[in-house]
């Protein structure tokens, strides 16, 4: 097991650190719905990605006339 020879400062130590923060995700608006999305994700509020429809959203079909 390694065991620290000397003590690392809080400088140093914090210096290794700064490559450690999250970086805030990248938004852009739907072209199909002009809400705003994640890159390269389904839209969420249409359910369309690259042009197309890949999730069939709730609004889109009537359980009622599923059933029959």
């Amino acid at each position: 097991m390694a065991v620290q020879q000397n003590k690392v400062s809080k400088s140093r130590r914090n210096k290794r650190r700064s490559h450690h923060a999250l970086l805030a995700a990248n938004f852009q608006e739907c072209p199909k719905c002009g809400e705003m999305k994640r890159t390269h994700h389904v839209c969420s509020v249409c359910g369309f990605y690259d042009g197309r429809e890949v999730v069939v959203m709730q609004d889109d079909f009537d359980l009622d006339e599923d059933l029959v």
